[in-house]
């Protein structure tokens, strides 16, 4: 065995175990076809990024189930690549242009795009090295870019299939308009805030009459746009003038009155709506409805255009609005304001208020895409957890509308169609054509715009197994297994890539789609850097380790709404992995004298055979609860309940093995080399320290490895613990109890059907229970811990007399005895303390260790002190206000602490009476 260092240093072991892993070939698949695979691909971080909490959990749960399948025999495959992000990625660049004083319009595209693949270049690969640093098992040899060679042929070929299947076309139609970053995006990169507003009441005059009619509107400013009035067809206040025409105000512009039940809600407002196709959705669709004209005056720069009345021309939005009100109001058009709360539209890139505007843009007919992925969850081909996720799913698919995959921005998959100037008409190819498809002419030019970043991330799944090629990749690990990533991406991506991974392959793009939440800060907000409440991955990792971290969040893997961030978490998690270093460091001091050979022969007695006869009651029962553990781990983790693994297998670690089994197992290891406990205490903790850093492994595998390595292990187990067998059920009998298992226990249903095991696990609960009772006694009377004392044990039951002269050497020992004796009820002291366990009473003799009379003193203190205060509690909880105003979480506090008071009272005066008090 290698001596370990006195303290756990990750920096001493993390890269260069990574190194290792990576240099030998050893997160590549395993070559044999006929193996059973596991394939996940990692959601591709923009090239633009570095490592975020939301990328670390992501990370942590993919590499521990690749990791987990890996040591499972499985062909496990994880797939890594990053994402142009075409928008964030151009503001990157063009914010080092302007820098030089230069614009992307100014150097022109080819200039601009030669300079972003530069940048990509310089950029690219930093958030690769931090996923590295994380212990991402990732096949680096199949790293892929959604701008590479492959991902583009794939991006072209999806865009003719789609266009030739007559699902993707070209329209002019409403779009969300982002003005800062000139171009348009789809309904999902908008986010919708509530905030404060207005409703104008205007009064538009009635052709030919005296009348006037009312209409609500939320933004006058759009009115100069208006090309109709709508009134519902059956409110009576308004059908005479179905049919007839208003004045527009500030413009005298002629626009008819129409009927339409569709837009207008008679109970709302006035009853009656202005429409301007131009700048409101539904306003769009009844103009289609209506024949209304489509007149724009908001630009593409976000300021009033030349179709608005000069004196609003070049204002914003915002001026516009306040302009256009004081002259309604000069015009005597104003009838009344009133507050409003507004739905307002924001892009999610820029943070700017997105403006509906009229524009030939590309979409994707999705209703036939969203039936078939629709499908697939509905039957199970795909399934979605949690499981409430699915609800979500199936709201939006069953709503969803055609997707703007078009954008006017020059980084990211151009456009592969071309527009004639002859014929006007338009030639879609796969390759680059060279004249018009429909009349010949070679005055044609590709079109301008770029396609949305999520269409070629909505194809990752395909791209990154070499699609359209029918690559070996392809057939042997399509489909994938599990798709992990955050629920707020659950329609960006997660359904796009339902839907094209379907339409494309007839089957589904993965079988199990696991949703985490979003990871917020210490003070529960979202993480920003205006906030301050960032948390960045590297500096934990190079402040605590990465297994420190990956093991916290591990165990957030499970919350579904929201991750509040810890910093102490990760820190405790620290503290175990330098518990478990301690730990095994102590069995290598410990193991010097027991080598691969004898461990081999030891196993097969105990092991194979189930021959734990000259095994100690700790040892029996360590090696259960580890084989347990292990099951149970294994379980958690098929059942996607990667937190619970994580705790279950944390519990273990710390309280059973170390607190409790390496404090037994000391009474054994005292012995010399030819004693036959030393020997069985010495097979046990090899044995338990392989299972336990086997299960470890997909959790934190740096410790793991480095601590396995210095374990001894029989010949054939391998060189590395990634690659070694999993602890899981091979087999089991007809009770559902494990047969066989793979890893260092083959044999363990032999070992836990065992009786002496049996036995044992009471035996270890009884040990464990009479101890702490006895820790308890020394804390209740002000002992130090250390104190050695006698402590008296009385047992009635035969049973329990007969357990209690099996555990009392291991009692000394754990709690730190001077002795420990087996008593009569008369020889039990009046003056004492006591508890009863497990039908066993704990006595602690105090005469000569505490002076009683000070003592009775002391209690007959506390007693007034707890009495008081019960007191008071009680009166407030009988106090009917109290209980109508606190909130019920106070009510159900002090009620708590009533009854601890009570419980304490008791518990005193029984121990004052013991003391003559």
């Amino acid at each position: 065995m290698e001596p370990l260092r006195t303290v756990y240093d990750p920096k001493a072991v993390e890269t260069r175990l990574y190194e290792g892993w990576r240099d030998a070939g050893q997160f590549k698949p395993a070559a044999d076809a006929g193996q059973p695979t596991f394939t996940v691909v990692l959601p591709p971080p923009n090239v633009t990024g570095r490592l975020h909490m939301g990328h670390a959990l992501t990370a942590t749960i993919e590499d521990a189930y690749v990791r987990w399948h890996r040591m499972a025999g499985d062909a496990a495959l994880w797939l890594p690549g990053t994402d142009h992000a075409g928008i964030a990625t151009q503001v990157m660049v063009e914010r080092d242009l302007a820098k030089e004083g230069k614009t992307r319009q100014g150097i022109g595209r080819e200039a601009f795009l030669a300079r972003t693949w530069q940048w990509k270049e310089r950029h690219g690969g930093i958030i690769d090295t931090q996923h590295a640093a994380l212990g991402a098992s990732l096949d680096w040899s199949r790293d892929r870019f959604t701008m590479d060679e492959v991902s583009s042929r794939a991006v072209r070929e999806a865009f003719c299939r789609l266009h030739e299947d007559g699902l993707i076309y070209r329209a002019y139609r409403l779009i969300n308009w982002d003005h800062a970053s000139q171009t348009a995006l789809s309904d999902l990169e908008v986010e919708h805030k509530e905030v404060d507003g207005f409703l104008w009441h205007l009064a538009y005059p009635v052709e030919g009459s005296d009348e006037r009619l009312v209409v609500a509107t939320t933004r006058p400013e759009t009115m100069l746009g208006d090309s109709g009035v709508a009134v519902h067809p059956d409110d009576p206040r308004y059908q005479h003038l179905i049919g007839r025409h208003v004045i527009l105000p500030l413009t005298g512009r002629r626009v008819p009155i129409v009927g339409d039940a569709i837009l207008v809600d008679m109970t709302f407002g006035t009853g009656a709506v202005k429409v301007t196709p131009a700048h409101d959705f539904n306003d769009f669709k009844t103009g289609k409805r209506h024949e209304l004209a489509v007149i724009t005056v908001i630009g593409f720069d976000g300021n009033m255009n030349a179709n608005a009345p000069e004196a609003f021309r070049g204002l914003s939005v915002a001026a516009a609005r306040t302009a256009v009100v004081a002259a309604l109001e000069a015009a005597g058009a104003l009838v009344k304001v009133e507050p409003h709360k507004l739905n307002l539209g924001v892009s999610q890139r820029t943070g700017v208020v997105c403006e509906p505007l009229p524009s030939d843009q590309w979409f994707v007919s999705t209703a036939p895409l969203a039936a078939k992925a629709l499908a697939a969850v509905k039957d199970g081909r795909t399934r979605i957890l949690p499981e409430h996720r699915t609800a979500d799913y199936y709201r939006w698919m069953e709503s969803i509308q055609d997707w703007c995959i078009s954008r006017q921005l020059w980084w990211g998959h151009r456009v592969p169609a071309w527009h004639c100037a002859a014929c006007k008409g338009i030639t879609v190819g796969r390759e680059d054509p060279s004249a018009c498809q429909h009349c010949g002419s070679a005055a044609i030019a590709q079109d301008n715009d770029v396609l949305d970043t999520w269409f070629s991330s909505g194809l990752w799944p395909l791209t990154t197994l070499g699609w359209p090629e029918k690559t070996a990749d392809l057939q042997r690990f399509y489909p994938t297994d599990l798709m992990e990533t955050g629920w707020d991406i659950l329609f960006f991506w997660v359904a796009r890539m339902m839907m094209l991974g379907l339409h494309f392959t007839g089957e589904v793009p993965f079988k199990t789609v696991f949703l985490h939440s979003m990871v917020l800060g210490e003070d529960g907000k979202k993480m920003s850097k205006t906030r301050g409440n960032v948390v960045d991955p590297i500096e934990l990792i190079d402040q605590y380790g990465a297994d420190s971290l990956r093991f916290y969040l591990a165990t957030m893997a499970g919350q579904d709404q929201g991750i509040i961030f810890s910093r102490a978490r990760v820190e405790g998690y620290r503290n175990f992995c330098n518990k478990l270093w301690n730990a095994v460091r102590f069995a290598g001091m410990n193991l010097e004298d027991f080598d691969a050979a004898e461990l081999a022969s030891w196993r097969a007695a105990v092991i194979d055979r189930g021959d734990v006869s000259a095994l100690a009651t700790a040892d029996r029962w360590i090696l259960a609860r580890a084989l347990e553990t292990a099951i149970q781990v294994g379980e958690l983790l098929a059942s996607y309940r990667l937190d619970l693994a994580a705790h279950a297998i944390y519990q273990f670690v710390w309280y059973e093995l170390c607190d409790w089994y390496l404090e037994a197992a000391k009474l054994s290891l005292r012995g010399d080399a030819a004693d036959p406990l030393r020997r069985a205490a010495q097979g046990t903790l090899a044995t338990v320290f392989d299972l336990v850093l086997r299960t470890l492994h997909p959790i934190t595998p740096f410790i793991s490895e480095a601590l396995w390595q210095t374990l001894p292990r029989p010949a054939g187990e391998g060189d590395s613990l990634m690659l070694a067998a999993y602890p899981r059920v091979l087999t089991r009998d007809a009770a559902g109890a494990p047969l066989t298992m793979a890893g260092p226990v083959p044999g363990a249903g032999a070992l836990l059907a065992d009786s002496g095991v049996q036995a044992a696990r009471e035996d270890m609960a009884a040990i464990i229970e009479v101890v702490t009772a006895t820790r308890m006694l020394k804390a209740e009377f002000k002992l130090p811990p250390a104190q050695r004392v006698e402590i008296l044990l009385r047992a009635e039951d035969p049973a329990a007399q007969a357990r209690v002269l099996r555990m009392q050497a291991c009692v000394v020992h754990l709690a730190r005895l001077q002795s420990l004796r087996v008593v009569e009820a008369a020889e039990v002291p009046r003056e004492s303390g006591s508890a009863v366990v497990r039908g066993v009473e704990v006595v602690l003799p105090l005469i000569g260790l505490v002076d009683l009379a000070a003592e009775r003193v002391r209690i007959g203190k506390d007693l007034e002190k707890l009495g008081k205060e019960g007191d008071s509690l009680a009166r407030k909880l009988d106090n009917a206000g109290f209980r109508a105003k606190a909130p019920p979480e106070v009510i159900a506090k002090d009620e708590a602490r009533l009854a601890e008071i009570r419980v304490d009272i008791e518990k005193l005066g029984r121990t004052r009476a013991r003391l003559g008090g």
